[in-house]
Parts: structure tokens; C-alpha cells; sequence
């Protein structure tokens, strides 16, 4: 009976032993409720937002956010970004996570960010929001404006 009882109810014990040696709790664990999900916009539709550190971690201390963008072979696009709380940085991300374009300081000597760029490839794109070093972020303001149309679009 005492090789049953080691055999059954040794692993428990020493499992629940050890638990409480190295102050462990044994609690069910609960799956992570967010999802990465970005917003999809459209040109010429302006975004009020807010960066915080609930968004994604930049890897050097500060944090980015995610815009999902339909654009044509062809489109030349000007992607501005302001924020009076945070030093702005925008990218613009290709479906493949090559970073296609990036922007830290506008051409106006504030740390506003104005990116320019003519799209060769069609699909769908990602327009990342993020402060730049270890700012944490802000209120900040997005825009894209499609400053030549695709040549399908003027076709039409």
C-alpha cells in the first residue's frame, strides 16, 4: 500500500509543496483578451487619437500604433502627422513588413512628421504612428492625402 501511496500521491504532494516554498499560486491562467488589430482609414480622412502604453512596444522605450491603408500602383501619398505631445515618427509598412517609407521631422523644423511616397505595388498597408526614443506619447492627429490618383482610379 505505501508504493500505491508514494506512486499516486507523491507527485501532488511535492508539486503543491513546492507551490507554496516558493510562494507559486496554482491558478488557472486566462488568455490574453487584445488582439492586434488596426483601424482601417481612408485618405483624406483625419485621425484624433491618443499613443499610450497600452499600444505597441517600440522595443526602445516608447510606443507605436497601427493604421491599415488600401492604396493603387501609382499613388503618390503624403502621410502627416502632429502631435504637441510627443516627438512624431510615421512609417509606411508593406503587407510583407518591408518598411517602405519613414518620417521623423518635418521639413518645418518642429518634430511634426511629413512623409511622402509613390506606391508600386498595390494592397493593403500599414501607416504606423510612434513617438520617437522614450517618449511615451499623446494626443496626436493623422492624416493621408493621395496627391495623384492611381491611374485605374482616373480612368474610371
Amino acid at each position: 500500500m505505501t508504493n500505491r501511496f508514494v506512486s499516486r500521491w507523491y507527485p501532488t504532494l511535492f508539486a503543491g509543496t513546492a507551490l507554496c516554498i516558493f510562494g507559486l499560486q496554482a491558478l488557472p491562467t486566462k488568455a490574453e483578451s487584445k488582439i492586434y488589430e488596426p483601424l482601417s482609414i481612408t485618405s483624406e480622412q483625419e485621425i484624433s487619437d491618443i499613443l499610450t502604453e497600452n499600444d505597441i512596444p517600440t522595443g526602445e522605450g516608447g510606443f507605436a500604433r497601427d493604421y491599415y491603408i488600401q492604396l493603387q500602383e501609382g499613388d503618390q501619398v503624403a502621410i502627416d502627422l502632429t502631435s504637441d505631445n510627443f516627438d512624431s515618427m510615421v512609417m509606411l509598412i508593406a503587407a510583407d513588413g518591408a518598411t517602405v517609407a519613414e518620417n521623423d521631422d518635418g521639413p518645418d523644423g518642429t518634430t511634426n512628421s511629413l512623409l511622402f511616397s509613390r506606391i508600386t505595388e498595390p494592397g493593403k498597408y500599414i501607416i504606423r504612428v510612434r513617438a520617437f526614443g522614450e517618449t511615451s506619447g499623446g494626443k496626436f492627429k493623422l492624416k493621408l492625402t493621395r496627391l495623384k490618383p492611381s491611374s485605374s482610379l482616373s480612368n474610371k
